[in-house]
């Protein structure tokens, strides 16, 4: 079997053997990402595996794939309330992959969402807004904006669900493309996200396949999908902490995926999944999802390497690898530029490195402390929150610590559990986890595991407990 990733920079293979009812790592290799045809780089990614194998070519009985190098879909969110919408619709894209560039509520004059739409030009909107039993009314409103801006975006119906039939027969009835997902927001203590998630990836295949190269990766594929990566690591995380009814998973986890242009952090909490909506609060005003992802855009070591710089500073990146000096500030920034303009650069110098080490420590300890909730030092009667209270994303409970990224694949597990310590150091008021175990996943395997999960469950869980921690 291979596994496919397509990346903006480098396209990966990763070969397994399947042995009575598991899978077994066998080799893995890549090769440049050619933009103009991505069809080159899954070739030469190709080539290389066999050679690492000692053979020819190979013949897979089965392939799979994810890929991140068309982008993220377009996403426009509408819906009625406007942190409601824009809660949800941020839970649906940061698990999916999509970017919402627009949140419309009921606050939006109605000719300024006509504007947005036709300006935007969006690949999906997400058509929220009501709990179920809940108000009808902006639904149908919105889907007649839709109608109105002429717009060729899918629309994903995920509001009440009392009316969903009802703005799904006056979209299509105007060419809209629909299709229909259980609502989004159920209830103002629960967020259902899965479903809405699945449509999306769908939308992304009808993309990828318009991408030079990539519609040969779709005749490639044997189960006709090509997961974004992003959403096969929350899948694969998934999948270890939750387990599966033959095999126990690990539990709460976090995971940090650091890549050239964004810092994604990760989190299943399994235990969240047993409180009651009492104790879940309002969805708006709490992070007590059982699965969150949180998506830092202008943190990443090449193509984002300025916006690290730009955040914590460029002495601030210096401090974290007990450097100092105007000068040396200097040859940073201008190392990150030149990052920005030569994405595929690998560091050679010695300073270069240590350049990347504490980019790769600033970004983490600005992503995890986003990330995570922390602790109210003020008053807010609006909220019910007073000095001392747990806010948001609680992770204190958390143990296990999973790092995804080229910089960790490529400097050995000391070196990166060493940049994940650093990160860790100052927790401040951050519920962050108080003591966690740091397990470097040095073959990049997080994503393969999410993209066996779906036709694999058992087998993927066992491999990730064998090759990223290392269980007999």
């Amino acid at each position: 079997m291979l596994v496919y990733d397509v990346g903006s920079t480098y396209t990966k293979v990763t070969a397994f053997a399947r042995e009575a009812q598991e899978f077994k790592l066998m080799s893995r290799s890549q090769a440049p990402t050619t933009v103009k045809n991505i069809k080159i780089g899954l070739v030469e990614a190709r080539k290389n595996l066999a050679r690492s194998m000692g053979s020819e070519d190979i013949a897979p009985q089965q392939v799979l794939a994810t890929s991140s190098a068309a982008g993220g879909l377009r996403m426009v969110a509408m819906g009625y309330m406007p942190r409601v919408t824009a809660k949800a619709a941020k839970e649906v894209a940061m698990s999916a992959g999509a970017r919402v560039l627009e949140i419309i509520s009921h606050e939006t004059p109605l000719d300024f969402r006509i504007q947005v739409l036709q300006e935007i030009k969006p690949d999906i909107i997400l058509l929220a807004g009501g709990t179920d039993c809940g108000d009808e009314d902006s639904l149908l409103e919105n889907a007649q904006v839709i109608i109105d801006s002429k717009c060729s975006a899918v629309v994903i119906i995920a509001g009440n669900i009392q009316v969903q039939a009802r703005v799904e027969k006056v979209l299509e009835s105007q060419g809209v493309r629909t299709i229909r997902v259980p609502n989004v927001m159920p209830t103002i203590h629960e967020l259902k996200v899965k479903p809405a998630r699945e449509a999306i990836h769908q939308q992304f295949i009808r993309q990828i396949t318009k991408a030079k190269g990539l519609g040969s990766l779709m005749e490639m594929v044997s189960n006709g999908r090509v997961i974004p990566t992003p959403g096969a690591v929350l899948m694969g995380t998934e999948l270890m902490a939750l387990g599966t009814p033959e095999t126990e998973g690990i539990g709460n986890m976090m995971v940090i995926d650091i890549g050239g242009a964004t810092t994604d952090v990760h989190s299943v909490l399994p235990d969240l999944a047993l409180i009651s909506n009492e104790e879940k609060g309002l969805i708006v005003s709490d992070e007590k999802q059982v699965s969150y992802r949180t998506v830092e855009g202008n943190l990443g070591l090449r193509v984002s390497a300025t916006g690290i710089v730009e955040t914590a500073g460029a002495n601030g990146v210096l401090a974290k690898v007990a450097l100092q000096g105007e000068d040396l500030a200097e040859e940073l920034k201008a190392y990150a530029h030149f990052l920005e303009k030569n994405p595929e650069y690998i560091s050679t110098t010695e300073k270069e490195k240590r350049f990347d080490q504490g980019m790769a420590i600033a970004a983490i300890e600005i992503a995890i402390k986003r990330h995570a909730g922390y602790i109210s030092q003020s008053f807010d009667p609006v909220m019910g929150i007073v000095p001392g209270t747990p806010v948001g994303r609680d992770l204190r409970k958390v143990h296990k610590v999973v790092a995804v990224g080229g910089i960790f694949a490529h400097s050995g597990e000391e070196l990166g559990r060493d940049i994940l310590t650093k990160a860790f150091a100052n927790r401040g008021i951050s519920l962050l986890p108080e003591t966690p175990e740091f397990i470097i996943d040095t073959s990049y395997l997080l994503y393969t595991i999410g993209a066996l999960a779906a036709e694999h469950p058992n087998e993927a869980l066992v491999l990730g407990l064998h090759t990223i921690f290392k269980q007999p």
